[in-house]
Order: structure tokens, then C-alpha cells, then sequence
């Protein structure tokens, strides 16, 4: 798996389906959300589309 170094979308491409940024094979942690309009977390990491993401990306 790969993370984007911009939104942290976890991906198996070497771009980013959400925002075309680089993605990094350097990434720790883990959360999936499912409702990113209701989601306290989604509002703080500023997720607007639900899907896996990482929490750190190098």
C-alpha cells in the first residue's frame, strides 16, 4: 500500500485518485472513514471523501 503525501489517501497507485498528489510507500497508522460529514476526526484531518487513510506519511 501506498499513502499520498497531500490528503494521506491510502492507494495502490504511484498517484493519488483524490487529489493527484505523490504517494509514499512511508506511512504509519490507520483509520477508515465512513462518513466524512459527520466524522469529528475527518473534520480535524480535513477529509472530505470516506476511504482509508493513513495518519503519518514521510
Amino acid at each position: 500500500m501506498r499513502a499520498c503525501r497531500k490528503c494521506h489517501k491510502l492507494t495502490e497507485k504511484d498517484t493519488c485518485s483524490v487529489c493527484g498528489g505523490v504517494t509514499s510507500t512511508h506511512w504509519s497508522g490507520y483509520i477508515s472513514i465512513i462518513d466524512s460529514d459527520n466524522s469529528e476526526i475527518a473534520k480535524k484531518m480535513q477529509i472530505k471523501v470516506p476511504g482509508e487513510y493513513a495518519l503519518k506519511v514521510r
